[in-house]
């Protein structure tokens, strides 16, 4: 079986650079064959790419995360367009709104992620969207503002009706899920799981966080992946093999990578 971990922190696993590879090579041998790299600063980015270069089945994500919004960097634009010219840098992310963590200002927050939104269609690059607790907003600036290539709402974690709302935009959305899908009390997700047609669902570790069930009390990492795969696979009755695969050619399709 093959997994695809689209939405990895690897920089923030580990700070050394021999680490961090092998972090990577750990998830290869586990089944990831294919992972993307996201930071949440161009600092890191910078960073965190040059150290994974040996890693030829890592791609990578830029972008300014709203964590980032009272500092995204001098010239950031053109630090990003110049960026998605490097080798396996495939999307824009991770950008978005984070109302729970209260960073900056609303409006600032809006203005960055719709600036970075329209870099994505200028550039025909999909996104990854970051959304804590500010799901309107979102759901109303992709309404008009959706990038072609389309985008992923990452670590998803509205319901099902949200889902449902964004689904009947006729957008390209894709909806990941990391390791907090494995948690007894979230609802929410499995009933969204439940909704969601297979082909728009993505699996993402989202490392060192969202640390699947079975590895609780331990720092999360790519190669845990297929523990949420087999959960998936266990609730929706699939075999995890069609879960591993249908997850890996979603991703596939949606970065523009050849399977």
């Amino acid at each position: 079986m093959r997994y695809f971990d689209t939405h990895a922190h690897i920089g923030l696993i580990y700070d050394d650079p021999i680490e961090q590879l092998l972090v990577c090579q750990q998830a290869k041998l586990a089944g990831v064959s294919r992972i993307v790299s996201i930071c949440n600063s161009l600092v890191d980015f910078k960073q965190v790419y040059e150290n994974l270069k040996p890693a030829e089945h890592v791609y990578h994500a830029v972008g300014v995360s709203p964590s980032e919004v009272n500092n995204p960097g001098r010239d950031w634009q053109r630090f990003i367009e110049e960026s998605i010219k490097l080798p396996h840098v495939i999307a824009i992310g991770e950008i978005g709104l984070d109302y729970y963590h209260k960073f900056g200002d609303k409006r600032s927050q809006i203005e960055l992620f719709i600036d970075q939104l329209e870099i994505a269609a200028r550039l025909n690059l999909p996104v990854i969207i970051h959304n804590r607790e500010a799901g309107k907003d979102v759901l109303d600036i992709l309404k008009d503002r959706m990038p072609p290539a389309g985008a992923v709402l990452h670590c998803y974690s509205e319901n099902a009706a949200y889902a449902a709302d964004i689904l009947d935009l006729g957008l390209d959305i894709y909806f990941s899920f990391a390791g907090n899908l494995t948690y007894r009390n979230a609802r929410n997700l499995h009933e969204t799981v439940a909704f969601l047609p297979l082909d728009r669902i993505l699996l993402e570790s989202e490392a060192p966080f969202m640390v699947p069930a079975e590895y609780r009390n331990k720092r999360n990492m790519p190669e845990y992946l297929p523990s949420t795969a087999q959960f998936l696979a266990d609730f929706l009755n699939i075999d995890v093999e069609e879960i591993a695969e249908t997850t890996y050619q979603n991703a596939c399709r949606f970065f523009r990578l050849n399977p």
